[in-house]
Parts: C-alpha cells; sequence; structure tokens
C-alpha cells in the first residue's frame, strides 16, 4: 500500500499489458491497476487479500467510507514473512508442555480410579496446552510492588492443566494433585474449576459458568481505563487476558458486549478462542466454519482478528499451491470434515481431502501418509501461537482476539482424540497410556505406567530451571490472588444524621433516601472518590440525573456533542473523569462492572465502593448467575433492587413486579439481604456494611430493597440500630387496654398497611397489635439455624437461643407477618415463632393497576392483615370464629375470590 501510496501522489505509473484499465486517464484507477497486477504476480497465499484489507483501511483512513470486510481467507492472518521470530528454546519449551500434559491427564484420570464419578477434563486442556505455554513462557505477566499483574481469565474446564504447570513450579504438591476435586479430603484438595473462594489465594477470576468469564473480562479491560482516567491507579496497564471455548461463543454473555470494547478502543485486551471445533455434544459448526463465523462477528464488531489456523507444516504446501486450489479447498471443507481427518490415517485425508483435486494430490506427493496425519493445526504450533500473541500485544486502538485452530484431546489417540466422546473422558486403559508416554516422551517407566505416577524433574534439572526463570522474567508465578488493600476510614452513621430525623409532612419513597445517601458519599473527603455508581440506563427513574451534572458520566471519549438538554439542570453530562457507570440497557454488563469494581481491592489493591442501583425485576432473575459468582470472586458493594415490591410498583405489571428477589438472594450465602421500610434504615444498613465490607475486610457483599412509594419518614427510634442490623425490632407498641393481644411483622411500605391494621384492630375489634419491622428474614433464619447446629451438637450444655426466639419469647398474642414479597419470605422464620406465624404475601404474577387494588388483590393490604389476625386469634380460640366471619363483610372482603396465585392458571 504504500507504493501505491506513492504512485498515487507522484501521479506515475507503468501500464502493464494486461490492465483492464489502461487509458482511463485516471492516475488513481491506474495506479490501483498496478498494485493489483503486482498481487496477483505475488500469488503469495491470501496476498490479495490482504492488499484489500488494506485498501479498505487506507480508504478509511482518509475519510472515504466503504464496506468493511468481515471475512478473509481460511488461512493464517500473519504471512510467513511477517512472523515474528520465536524467542526461546523451542526443544525445551515443548518438553515441560509434555509433562504439564501427562500431569495433567494424570489428575483426572488418578482421581477418577480412585473415586469413580468424580468428573474432570482431560480434553480442553490437551487442545489448549501450546495456547497456554506459549503465553505462560513469554507474556503473561504476574503483579509485583510496581504493577498491578496482567489479570487472566483462564478456561474452567482447562483448570487440569493450570494446576499440573503450578505442580512443575513448586506451588502445589502430589497431595494437592491427588486430591484433585476432593477438597474435604485430609490435608485438603484442589477445587474443580476456578474458585477464588475455595482457593483465594490462587485463582482470581471464577470462570467456568460458560460465558461469564469473556464478559467479565470486557467490563474488566473498561473498569481498568476507568480508574486510570480517574487517577485511582497508575503505573504500566495490565492487559486482560481471556481465554474462551469456541463453543462458549454461543452463550450470549459472550458474544453480547462485543462492540463495548471496540468503541472504547480497549487495546488492553486480549482474547484467544480455543477453536478446537467441538463442544460436548459433538462439533461447534459441524455444516460451517466456527472460525470464519467468529471473524466476521469480531471484524463487524470492530476488533482486531488474528487467525491461527495452520501449523508451520503447511507454509510450504501454500507456498507451492500455484493454482490456488489449496486455498480453496481450505474453505470447501467444514468443521466436521476436519474433525474427521483429526481422528483417520494420513492415508483418509490424502483421498479426501487433497483427492478433490489432482493438482492438489501432486502437492503432496512428497509426503508419507504419516507426515500427513502430522501436519498441525496453527493452535499446536508454539511459533505461530507467539507471532500471534505478540502482534495482539502490540496492536493499538482496538481489542484483540486470537481464533487458533487446535484438536480436542489433543494426543490421547485412540482415548479421545477429536472424538465426540472427548470431552466426557476419565480415564485411560494401560495401552493408551503408553502411547500417552511415547507420544510425548515422558519418562515414567513400564513398571509405573499403570498407576499413572506424577512426573517433576528435579529442583535443578535444565527443565525447572527454564521453567522458573521464564516466571520469574515475567514477575512471579500465575494464577495468584493477592490482596494488598488498606482498610479504609469509612463515614459513621452520625454522618447521615438528616436522614435518621424523618421527613416531617414531606413524603419521599426509600429510593430518594437512597439518592441522597449516594449524594453524601460522593462528596466525602474519605471516601468519596472511590464511589462507584452503576447504572443500567434507568438513572431518571430512580432520581439518580442529580447526579449527572456533579459527578458526570464516565465517557473514555468525553463528550463530543451538545446535549439537548444542556440548558438543563440535570442535563446528560459525559465526561473523560466522570464517576457514574452508565451501562445502558445491560443488567449483565452492569453486574459485570460492579464486579470489577467489587474486586478492585484485590486486582489493585485499592477500594472502590460499587453501588449498583437497577430495576428490581430485573436483577436475580436475570443475572442471577452473575450475582452467584461475585460471592465466588469475593467481590464487596451494595446492589440495590429499585422499584421493589409486588404491588408496590403500580401500573406497570406482570413482567416487572418483583415479589420473589429476596427468596433468590437468600440462596448466596455470602451476600447480605435487606427489605428496608424506611430511610433510617438505608442509612443504618449501607453505614454498617461500608464498615463491615471496607474498614473490617469481610468477604460479603449487600443487597438491599428500594421502593418508589412516596411517604412520611419518621425518625429512627431509640435503640432501633442492633434490631434494623439483626433483622427485626419493634417500631410501635399497640394500645395498653385491649382485650386480646397480636403481633405484626411488616417489611418495606406494607409496613405501612401493618401500621393501619393496628388501627383498626384497636378500634374495632379490641386487639392491641404490636408493630415491627422485619428488615431481614434472611438474617433471622440463618442466625437461628446456627444456634440450632450449636444446640445439636452441645446437647449437654445449657441450650442458646436465637435472636429471633429471644426477641419475640415473652411477647403475647399471635404473629402475622405481611411483606410485598412471596410468602415464603417471612416463612424463613416460622419455625422459631412462638405459636406459629400467619403469612400474607404476594404470591402469584403482578398486574397493572393502582396500590390499592392490587394490594386488595393479593391479599395484603390492611383489612386482610386484620383478618389474618382475627383468624389467628380465632385458631387459638382466643377469639369468636363468628367476629371473623362478620370481620370480612366489615372489611368489605369477598370470600369467593380466587386465590391470586390461581388467576389464569
Amino acid at each position: 500500500m504504500k507504493v501505491a501510496k506513492k504512485e498515487i501522489s507522484n501521479g506515475t505509473h507503468e501500464s502493464h499489458p494486461e490492465s483492464k484499465l489502461n487509458g482511463t486517464g485516471d492516475p488513481l484507477l491506474e495506479s490501483l491497476e498496478t498494485a493489483v497486477e503486482s498481487a496477483l504476480r505475488g500469488r503469495a497465499p491470501g496476498s490479495a487479500e490482504r492488499f484489500l484489507h488494506q485498501l479498505t483501511d487506507r480508504l478509511r483512513d482518509g475519510g472515504m467510507e466503504t464496506s468493511r470486510v468481515v471475512s478473509t481467507p481460511y488461512i493464517n492472518t500473519i504471512p510467513v514473512e511477517k512472523q515474528a521470530a520465536f524467542p526461546g528454546d523451542w526443544e525445551m519449551e515443548r518438553q515441560i508442555k509434555s509433562f504439564v500434559r501427562w500431569n495433567a491427564m494424570a489428575m483426572v484420570v488418578n482421581a477418577n480410579r480412585a473415586h469413580n464419578g468424580l468428573g474432570g477434563h482431560i480434553s480442553t486442556y490437551a487442545s489448549a496446552a501450546t495456547l497456554y505455554e506459549v503465553a505462560f513462557n513469554h507474556f503473561l505477566r504476574a503483579r509485583t510492588e510496581d504493577f498491578a499483574g496482567d489479570m487472566v481469565f483462564f478456561q474452567g474446564h482447562a483448570t487440569p492443566g493450570i494446576y499440573a504447570r503450578a505442580f512443575l513450579e513448586g506451588r502445589l504438591h502430589e497431595r494437592d494433585l491427588q486430591n484433585f476435586r476432593q477438597e474435604l479430603a485430609e490435608g485438603g484438595g484442589l477445587s474443580s474449576y476456578p474458585h477464588p473462594y475455595l482457593m483465594p489465594d490462587f485463582w482470581q477470576f471464577p470462570t467456568v459458568s460458560m460465558g461469564l468469564g469473556p464478559i467479565l473480562s470486557l467490563y474488566q479491560a473498561r473498569f481498568n481505563r476507568y480508574l486510570r482516567a480517574r487517577k485511582l491507579v497508575s503505573g504500566e496497564e495490565p492487559k486482560i487476558w481471556a481465554f474462551v471455548g469456541d463453543g462458549e461463543t454461543d452463550e450470549p454473555e459472550t458474544l453480547g458486549s462485543l462492540t463495548l470494547a471496540a468503541r472504547e478502543n480497549l487495546d488492553n485486551l486480549i482474547w484467544v478462542i480455543n477453536c478446537n471445533l467441538q463442544r460436548l455434544d459433538g462439533p461447534v459448526r459441524g455444516n460451517g466454519k466456527i472460525i470464519q463465523e467468529l471473524e466476521s462477528v469480531f471484524q463487524g464488531a470492530g476488533w482486531n482478528v488474528v487467525k491461527v489456523i495452520w501449523g508451520s507444516d503447511w507454509d510450504k504446501l501454500l507456498a507451492a499451491d500455484k493454482s490456488g486450489l489449496l486455498l480453496k479447498r481450505m474453505a470447501e471443507a467444514v468443521d466436521g470434515d476436519y474433525q474427521k481427518y483429526s481422528v483417520e490415517p494420513g492415508s483418509y485425508t490424502r483421498k479426501h481431502f487433497f483427492g478433490k483435486y489432482p493438482e492438489l494430490l501432486e502437492l503432496v506427493n512428497h509426503l508419507t501418509d504419516e507426515q500427513i496425519q502430522k501436519l498441525l493445526r496453527g493452535g499446536h504450533d508454539s511459533r505461530k501461537v507467539y507471532a500471534a500473541y505478540k502482534s495482539a500485544m502490540d496492536h493499538k486502538g482496538q481489542p484483540t482476539v486470537i481464533l487458533a485452530k487446535t484438536i480436542k484431546g489433543y494426543g490421547l489417540g485412540e482415548a479421545g482424540e477429536g472424538r465426540n466422546i472427548t470431552h466426557q473422558q476419565k480415564k485411560l486403559n494401560e495401552k493408551e497410556l503408553r502411547e500417552f508416554r511415547q507420544r510425548f516422551g515422558i519418562p515414567v517407566s513400564d513398571e509405573e505406567i499403570a498407576e499413572t505416577p506424577f512426573f517433576r524433574p528435579a529442583h535443578d534439572s535444565k527443565e525447572r530451571k527454564y521453567l522458573l526463570n521464564r516466571r520469574k522474567q515475567l514477575g512471579g508465578s500465575l494464577p495468584r490472588r493477592v490482596v494488598t488493600a488498606k482498610p479504609v476510614e469509612v463515614p459513621k452513621l452520625d454522618f447521615f444524621g438528616e436522614l435518621l430525623k424523618g421527613s416531617g409532612k414531606f413524603e419521599l419513597s426509600t429510593t430518594m433516601g437512597f439518592v441522597r445517601i449516594l449524594s453524601l458519599l460522593v462528596r466525602n473527603k474519605t471516601i468519596g472518590r472511590q464511589i462507584v455508581p452503576i447504572i443500567p440506563d434507568e438513572a431518571r427513574t430512580f432520581g439518580l440525573d442529580a447526579l449527572f451534572r456533579e459527578i458526570g458520566i464516565y465517557s473514555s471519549k468525553g463528550q463530543l456533542y451538545e446535549p439537548v438538554d444542556k440548558k438543563s439542570l440535570l442535563y446528560y453530562h459525559e465526561a473523560k473523569d466522570g464517576q457514574i457507570l452508565e451501562e445502558g440497557i445491560t443488567e449483565a454488563g452492569s453486574m459485570a462492572s460492579f464486579i470489577a469494581a467489587g474486586t478492585s481491592y484485590a486486582s489493585f489493591g485499592e477500594h472502590t465502593v460499587p453501588f449498583y442501583i437497577y430495576y428490581s425485576m430485573f436483577g436475580f432473575q436475570r443475572i442471577g448467575d452473575l450475582v452467584w459468582l461475585a460471592g465466588d470472586i469475593k467481590a464487596k458493594g451494595f446492589m440495590l433492587g429499585a422499584t421493589s415490591g409486588r404491588t408496590t410498583l403500580n401500573g406497570e405489571g406482570l413482567q416487572h413486579q418483583d415479589g420473589h428477589s429476596l427468596i433468590l438472594s437468600s440462596t448466596v450465602p455470602s451476600l447480605i439481604t435487606y427489605d428496608p421500610a424506611f430511610t433510617y434504615e438505608v442509612a443504618v444498613i449501607i453505614a454498617d456494611g461500608m464498615r463491615r465490607m471496607y474498614a473490617d475486610g469481610e468477604d460479603v457483599f449487600y443487597y438491599l430493597t428500594l421502593y418508589n412509594e412516596n411517604l412520611p419518614m419518621p425518625p429512627m427510634p431509640d435503640g432501633a440500630e442492633p434490631g434494623i442490623l439483626k433483622g427485626l425490632y419493634k417500631f410501635k407498641t399497640g394500645p395498653d387496654k385491649a382485650k386480646h393481644k397480636a403481633q405484626i411483622l411488616g417489611s418495606g411500605p406494607l409496613l405501612r398497611e401493618a401500621l393501619r391494621a393496628q388501627d383498626i384492630l384497636a378500634e374495632k375489634y379490641g386487639v392491641s397489635a404490636d408493630v415491627w419491622s422485619a428488615t431481614s428474614y434472611k438474617l433471622l433464619r440463618n442466625d437461628a439455624l446456627q444456634t440450632k447446629r450449636w444446640n445439636m451438637l452441645n446437647p449437654t450444655q445449657p441450650a442458646r437461643k436465637s435472636y429471633v426466639e429471644q426477641t419475640l419469647e415473652k411477647e403475647k398474642g399471635v404473629f402475622v407477618a405481611v411483606s410485598d414479597n412471596m410468602k415464603i419470605v417471612p416463612d424463613q422464620i416460622a419455625p422459631w415463632v412462638p405459636g406459629g406465624l400467619t403469612t400474607l404475601g404476594t404470591d402469584g404474577y403482578g398486574r397493572s393497576d393502582t396500590r390499592e387494588r392490587l394490594r386488595r388483590f393479593f391479599e395484603v393490604d390492611a383489612e386482610m392483615t386484620v383478618l389474618a389476625t382475627l383468624y389467628a386469634l380465632a385458631e387459638k380460640c382466643e377469639l369468636d370464629r363468628a367476629v371473623v366471619g362478620k370481620a370480612i363483610k366489615e372489611l368489605g372482603l369477598d370470600p369467593n375470590k380466587v386465590h391470586p396465585h390461581l388467576v389464569g392458571a
């Protein structure tokens, strides 16, 4: 292209006798013709296509709109003449790789020999060994005092290979490998997949839930840029590496956010997709080509794509192919064909691949069948892989994806190489072990082979020295999780003093209260800069647009346009150092940012405090897998499910009204869950949460419900703080003089319905009801379960009582709970409530209507709470049932109404 550009600028060219544009008088066209003819004469594989790519790029750089080429020929992107030289000791690295292969295989085989059914995966690492070894030996930089370290998302099913390498480095012992997938074995064992929660000094990122590693890597790369833009971190920028399976790309989370990386120019991001053409049950694209398909997707999304399809053995064949038929045949064969070629002898490939065209048969006449069978795929060729990685490291302005073609189960031979059963292969017989040993030159004797012993060369061996020296040059071992973040001074409760005093006659929602809390926090001198507000395109819904102008929305490009609402106080303000992450309509992306921010203490040694506020319904049921991962990775921060409640969010209907996230949240062990009714409760919870996570260093994170119903916020009662945090406290005592007694537990906005029921019960039915605020049924249940367990394991000791038992044991009357969530939420504490618990909740699909009608429909309003209380008293024989029947009429209730859970069924 440089030649063509020079000719264009000089206006000179030499005519070619076959030029079809000659004599046009247009210097541009004639110079282009010269370049085309030059490319055709060269006949280097793919030269014409590369020329077209360069031409397109040059025209686009010059401001001319042209169509972007999204698919190139089925050959390596990097031509031989531009391939970076391999800098290491190739033979030494091959030998080390063979040792890792053997130990990875031995781990799985030994575990399943000792305990049939433990599982594990041999084939994924077998196909990806070269991809990993080249990265470990030459590219992946560990964390040092001066460098945060590259962040590597390892493919989950390749875990045995990562353990095997750590064993060679001396980081793991033989006992560790022997106890693979046996974490409860004596002395401990190794987790099945990358789990920081289980191996907190080893694994950095959980990745085995398919698709989550890729999307996390995208948002981690962007978050790293956010931290730099806001001057929270400095120094050399880490690279983000994500090793991905080609079958994994079918997960929506894998490819769904690709354009983010391109438009943010995330050249700190490198993906390596191991295209072994197989998923669990069969080919990824048996009738097509997954590499070509992915190339089109990534090219179209704006990524730099590097294909590593053919090993070095193919270079001479491609150079000798003057007809272009080899390139044509490569394009014709589908992935199902290539899978077949990997399991058949060379004679089969000679006949069925090369044999389609006589000229191709002549091209390989000098090769034996064995040589044809050993023609390497690019992902197994260290030189080709190194060149691709070097190219990716040097590339600027775009993220890079490397599409590397491999064979699943490479090296397993008849035990599963390239076969559909490969992913499930757990065992090898003695014959297969001998073949594996022979193929990779493992120094294990015939007497030992049947026991599949682990092998590690002596510490002073040339292999160990080389291995350790390479890692020393790159900063140390990987993977490794290091936590150096120091405790942070966080605001105490009195910092939120104005929110503890109530709102008087002014009405506001807990969402509005939270926005005020967030506004105070971002202005706090000690921690304000570390607050990371995260919003999936709902800022105006929640009232957070008030922060747009004050702290700005992060954009790597700043604001290149004048907003249509620039003259308004709350205009959409983007800035290069903006603090808000406004993610657009992507809860998965927002959660990925939450995880990146919530783990910065481990990634960078610097705390950031994410507050991720989202539309409640679109949290757990949409991105529950990422929430579970947040617990595994020990993320810290606050998730806030706004517009919560099946009846509080009026008008929206079935797909929006959330009454079950509190149940879903209860399944995550390290997630602290609250359902506050008032702003002061929100303030108490957030203040305590910040202390626990950022001052005391607890590995927990928080989920709070927020509601959009405006009501007068009361001041915090004296002494309420401990009960708020433990999950239950008495909010308002009933009148002294009454014939009957009851206790009503309310949560969220329905605490106000409980208060209204308190008045009705006292005025009409002679019942004094105390009203309690139940802020966390999950915490109450967990405490009760722990107490019960202690009592069971210590039967001779005086029995302990849980907090809920201690709190309620002296209270009189019946107990009724009402919330804007399913009945199963308060039912969590039913076994520990004296005399049992009558529960009202919002089981069933939501409806579009007013709050009043919705609460009557779901039977959670004050009138139903009164009825439930009277009925519970009647059940205890403390009240005549006739009173209950009369109350149904007086309260305007319909006894023939269909249960809301069954409506429409």
